[in-house]
């Protein structure tokens, strides 16, 4: 693409050539996908937002390759043995690459069906971010045979991200990268990442890894891909850019028409990034180390719009700093974390909470700071999460310094656990928030039936007991029941006669313990038999709780009809009496 049309760059195409190539592509446009009067591609969905901060984006909005498909749509598979066309060697994706991005979207299907997550969108966002992994440069287990670095991210024509991982994904530790075949910025992969291959490791520059994280990345939000609205929320949530957006789609429309496994290492090479700078090319780069930091491009030769997918900044007054020293960020002047009124955190198993964590960054003077990172962690044995599935959430602080956190979701085991909040890229003390988990509970019970429950003595009683358990008029599912044949209703000790359920061998039992309602909070018992005891008893069913219910059960002989009366034959009775003997 870049022979036939030169070098194409975000926010500053050259409309006269963007009108050729969208025009020309006009026929395999992704739905929703339009022109302007520029020839310019524009949506009708979801617009980015110029207030989203890069750091919450998987990539950081970083730099990405811009070239577009070839004109001509690709065939499923070129004939062996004949020339390769251009669009039949674009179409072509690496074994391995190509594998980890079907394998990925069918691990999606299970674990979130509703996501409808086709794997040629992780092959579009793989060919932006990374030219699928440089063409398929991995070896055998997925894995990048060197690692792919994007620019740091210093604030001088890209986002401004200091260091938050240590350098250990990135290998620098003064300011992020975007890595891997999918450009994760390490904060983004520390709760978004996945092991894909199984080998037990989360690594970024695995495309198996990658490729699994992207699409939990994509279906965190309960978004519908299928659907023109969250699929443009979802890619815009990967880099907040219009310009990414309609090339994703693009790419994403062009795999829809048809690819082909293409040995790996042999994938074509893209040559044209959105920030046109040497330092971006299909090559790794070389991470950088504290004492020897990369020289950063110079903001006099960016263009508008060539700051790695986020919005052009305003003009700045010129720095009063001194020469050869960094101006301090917002996170540089966070002292302390402050709680910002954040309730008793309390809620049943399966619930989700109704208060939300809330902190608050402050100076050494108790000043508010607005735009910095807040990480909340949860820690401890328990399998609640946020509303996003995850553990970990990132969230920016607001004008008057403070983090929201999402809201948690509490999961079947009961007991404490602890939701921590940090700084990212501060060394200072977090803030520890206790939350308990109770068990599932019911506060009534009630028979679905008001038939009357008897039996004769030896007998089986016809109809089964079945009650419904609701908590707070709701229905109340997967509540711990007992059930117990009391002796009086003020003596809740096990009666020794009288009705009796029986156990697996047949014996007698009079008390069930491990009962559990139904997704419908309903809850039946077993059959009910009858010892030679008569009389009215009494079942006594308890919840977790307190929910109560007491049932009574009749025993008593059945009735018998009395003897017709002899009459006389003359009378016409049906019983004529003995004839007198001779």
């Amino acid at each position: 693409m870049a022979a036939q049309f030169g070098r194409l760059r975000k926010g500053a195409v050259n409309t006269t050539v963007a009108a050729v190539v969208v025009a020309a592509l006009a026929a395999s446009q992704a739905p929703g996908v339009m022109t302007d009067d520029a020839g310019r591609k524009i949506t009708t969905g979801t617009q980015p937002s110029p207030d989203t901060p890069a750091e919450n984006s998987a990539t950081g909005n970083s730099p990405y390759y811009t070239d577009l498909p070839p004109l001509k749509s690709p065939n499923p598979s070129p004939t062996t043995g004949t020339p390769v066309a251009q669009g039949e060697s674009e179409a072509g994706i690496p074994a391995t690459v190509l594998d980890a991005y079907k394998k990925a979207a069918t691990a999606l299907q299970s674990a979130k069906p509703g996501c409808n997550l086709p794997w040629e969108l992780l092959a579009a966002i793989g060919k932006v971010e990374s030219g699928q992994a440089r063409g398929g440069r991995v070896d055998a287990a997925g894995t990048t045979t060197s690692p792919i670095l994007g620019p740091q991210l210093n604030g001088l024509g890209f986002a401004n991200i200091s260091d938050t991982d240590g350098g250990a994904y990135d290998g620098d530790s003064r300011y992020d990268r975007a890595v891997g075949p999918m450009q994760f910025i390490p904060s983004t992969w520390e709760w978004a990442g996945r092991d894909g291959n199984g080998d037990g490791k989360k690594d970024p520059n695995n495309v198996y890894d990658a490729a699994l994280a992207a699409g939990h990345y994509l279906c965190r939000f309960g978004w519908d891909l299928s659907t023109k609205g969250d699929l443009d929320s979802a890619i815009l949530s990967y880099n907040n850019s219009q310009d990414y957006l309609n090339l994703v789609l693009t790419w994403l429309e062009y795999y829809r028409k048809g690819t082909h496994e293409v040995p790996d290492g042999t994938g074509t090479l893209p040559s044209d990034r959105s920030d046109d700078t040497a330092a971006a090319s299909p090559t790794p780069t070389t991470p950088a180390t504290p004492s020897a930091p990369s020289t950063p491009t110079t903001p006099s030769s960016l263009k508008p719009g060539d700051n790695g997918g986020s919005p052009s900044p305003e003009p700045t007054p010129p720095s009063t700093t001194p020469p050869g020293t960094t101006p301090p960020t917002p996170t540089d002047t966070v002292d302390h974390l402050e709680d910002a009124g954040t309730a008793k955190l309390s809620a049943m198993a399966g619930d989700t909470f109704a208060e939300k964590i809330s902190a608050r960054a402050e100076t050494k003077a108790g000043k508010a700071v607005p735009k910095v990172r807040v990480r909340f962690t949860i820690i401890g044995a328990t399998d609640a999460t946020f509303s996003t599935g995850e553990k970990y959430a990132t969230v920016l602080t607001g004008g008057t310094g403070e983090a929201l956190a999402p809201a948690l979701k509490a999961g079947e085991n009961t007991g404490e656990f602890v939701v921590r909040v940090t700084v990212v890229g501060r060394t200072i003390a977090g803030l520890d928030y206790r939350a308990t988990v109770t068990e599932r509970a019911a506060d009534a019970l009630a028979r679905t039936s008001d038939t009357a429950l008897t039996c004769t003595p030896g007998g089986e009683f016809a109809d089964q007991v079945e009650v419904k358990a609701t908590y707070k008029g709701a229905v109340a599912d997967k509540v711990a029941a007992t059930a117990t044949l009391i002796k009086s209703a003020d003596d809740p000790a096990e009666n020794d006669k009288g009705p009796f359920f029986k156990d697996a061998d047949g014996k007698a039992v009079r008390t069930l313990t491990g009962l559990t309602t139904d997704a419908d909070g309903l809850l039946k018992l077993p059959k009910l038999y009858a010892d030679d005891a008569t009389g009215t008893f009494l079942l006594r069913i308890n919840t977790a709780g307190g929910a109560t219910l007491t049932v009574e059960l009749k025993v008593a002989a059945a009735e018998t009809s009395p003897s017709p009366t002899p009459t006389d034959p003359a009378s016409g009775s049906a019983s004529p009496s003995p004839s007198p003997s001779a």
